[in-house]
């Protein structure tokens, strides 16, 4: 009945859809598995991509050839670029989504693609043959044959969702929880634990007073994830902010004694830096306000969803405390929020290629490593998806360094360090983001793609030397350009900076903290005719690298000292335990984890200085 398939990717929510078009598109042969082809890419919870590090990491996808920043391009109702008034390692990209265009555009790209199938239907477990993966089992007693296999099952492994004190199986509202996976897994040797997570009510935004809040528009000239010609934004829609009170909060804790955060029910840990209401107004007993985001669901529906609200709160106090929202007092609900708990597997049972250590050819990737947050599975998705093939193919792997990209963190962070709560990308996890910024990820990650030959990376290719050209031209032209008193001094003055006193390069006077090149552009009319070759991206990053230059090599001294570290290789069958200069600690963590170099050995949870130069000793260096 099935052929042979080179990858089968279980799941297909952003994990899933990144795994199966970055396998189709290293050209194997990939059959997705799901138990409801009609939610293919659902925004189970915040119609919204990108964010403080999530926006990096989108276009560190679009970079490779994945499809996220290309369909959330063509589906979004709002752009903002975050954090613009920081440096620009910080700048963020976030995109209000229309949450069924955006599982539409996913499911009809997939259908596009000639070598990715379908199949609907529930996978019970691992086909195990010779100690490597070899496919799936499906609940109607199939066995469909594979080569390797990607687990993306996200919150559907024995999901329970609670509501009060209500509790029934579900991996999502109005769906049913996969069953199986685990317990086999656990019988083969893998570790498992239970996460939590929860999402807000869904309000009829006919019933809102919108005039009570604050609008929030997006950006006056909006950006885009991918850096293919994806289409303008036009029409945007407005986001609005309004907020809590004591009042709202005393109702809330009317329901107190039938959380199941608070009697016990729910055990798993839930997301740190995106808690419930409930745990908000218990962590933060002192703040008599929270804010909370009030952002479309699509441009077609009035259905609202309230970011911010979070609760597994009976229904009951939801929608009491719900209606005492200033803008809310006539609120009225599409459904209750819910918390939700399921399994997922410690991933320091992982190798950096997302391959499982206990058995070849079968990978994970998304909220069964422990991480939360669409933008972390969709990457985690696209690297297991791209190392399943190679494995197929009897290539080398790919796994990014933490110096190449925000991807490269995560994953690193993950299997090194593992996770005890739902795994968040922010920027400050990255050590070297000055160097892993959202306007060059393109420079970095597409010739890793093309080389890798990825379809369809000719016309990226094309873009991306063209772009780096531009960029060499205009630090060119900055650093050779030189000005006199009288061409500036009237525009630095209108800047309030210090008049010049003698002729200087224009690169100098960018320098200056309070000049930009579009500025300089209006005052240098021979600057601003050079300028108008190049596109605006391109000027942009020709700006942020000089300005930041000192930086930027700073942080490349940095990276290439590690990376001498990263190029010491470790074997996998060195017993540890053997040598007893080591602290006992870092012999246990480091027989578990087996890293593969001296870099990745330093990075380990109890390996200590001492002990990398322990290890450096005895290697002979």
């Amino acid at each position: 009945m099935f052929p042979t398939y080179d990858v089968i990717v279980v799941g297909a929510g952003h994990a899933g859809c990144e795994a199966a078009i970055a396998a189709a598109n290293l050209g194997a042969k990939v059959l997705l598995a799901t138990m409801n082809l009609n939610t293919i890419a659902q925004m189970s919870c915040n119609p919204a991509m990108g964010g403080v590090g999530k926006g990096q990491i989108v276009r560190e996808i679009d970079a490779m050839g994945g499809y996220s920043g290309i369909i959330t391009d063509e589906t979004m109702v709002q752009f903002r670029m975050l954090n613009k008034s920081k440096g620009p390692a910080m700048w963020s990209p976030r995109a209000q989504s229309d949450r069924m265009a955006f599982a539409l555009n996913w499911r009809q790209k997939l259908e596009a693609h000639p070598n990715v199938d379908f199949w609907q239907e529930m996978i019970t477990g691992v086909i195990i043959k010779d100690g490597r993966a070899k496919g799936v089992y499906t609940s109607l007693g199939l066995e469909i044959p594979g080569h390797s296999v990607v687990l993306t099952n996200g919150t559907f492994l024995n999901g329970t969702i609670h509501i009060g004190e209500k509790q029934f199986g579900g991996g999502r509202a109005g769906e049913r929880a996969a069953t199986g996976l685990t317990a086999q897994l656990e019988e083969i040797g893998f570790e498992s634990g239970r996460m939590k997570t929860g999402t807000p009510a869904r309000l009829d935004g006919r019933s809102l007073d919108w005039s009570k809040m604050e609008e929030q528009p997006g950006d006056e000239n909006p950006g885009r994830f991918s850096y293919t010609d994806t289409p303008p934004l036009t029409d945007q829609m407005p986001c609005h902010i309004t907020y809590t009170s004591q009042e709202v909060h005393d109702t809330l804790r009317e329901g107190f004694d039938r959380s199941p955060m608070f009697n016990g029910r729910i055990r798993g840990l839930g997301p740190r830096y995106c808690p419930s209401i409930e745990d908000k107004i218990d962590r933060f007993a002192g703040r008599d306000r929270h804010q909370l985001f009030v952002e479309p669901e699509g441009r077609n529906t009035c259905e609202i969803y309230v970011n911010g609200f979070s609760s597994s709160l009976p229904e009951d106090v939801q929608y009491k405390a719900l209606r005492k929202i200033v803008g809310f007092e006539n609120a009225k609900m599409f459904r209750p929020g819910y918390a939700i708990e399921y399994d997922f597997f410690p991933p320091t049972q992982l190798q950096a290629t997302l391959e499982t250590r206990l058995v070849p050819r079968l990978y994970f990737a998304g909220q069964i490593n422990g991480t939360t947050g669409y933008e972390e599975a969709g990457c985690q998705g696209m690297m297991a998806g791209f190392n399943a093939a190679l494995a197929v193919q009897e290539r080398e792997p790919l796994v990014l360094k933490r110096s190449d990209a925000y991807i490269g963190v995560l994953i690193d962070d993950l299997i090194n360090k593992g996770t005890k709560e739902p795994y968040r990308m922010f920027t400050s996890r990255a050590e070297y983001r000055i160097l892993l910024r959202q306007d060059d990820a393109d420079l970095r990650l597409s010739p890793v793609a093309d080389a890798l030959g990825v379809q369809n990376m000719e016309q990226r290719m094309t873009r991306v030397n063209d772009k780096r050209a531009g960029v060499e031209a205009i630090q060119r032209e900055l650093r050779n350009h030189s000005v006199t008193p009288d061409q500036l001094n009237n525009f630095l003055a209108s800047k309030g900076e210090t008049p010049l006193k003698q002729g200087v390069k224009l690169l100098s006077v960018l320098t200056r903290p309070g000049v930009t090149i579009e500025g300089l552009a209006t005052a240098v009319p021979a600057l601003e005719s050079f300028l108008s070759r190049y596109d605006a991206e391109t000027i942009n990053l020709a700006e942020v690298t000089l300005k930041y230059e000192g930086y930027i090599e700073r942080e490349q001294a940095a990276v290439d000292k590690m990376n001498r570290l990263e190029g010491i290789r470790l074997h996998n069958t060195f017993d540890y335990e053997s040598l007893t200069s080591l602290s006992k600690e870092a012999r246990q963590k480091l027989n578990e984890l087996k890293p593969r170099t001296i870099g990745q050995a330093s990075r380990i949870s109890g390996v200590s200085p001492a002990d990398v130069s322990v290890l450096l000793v005895h290697l002979g260096r």
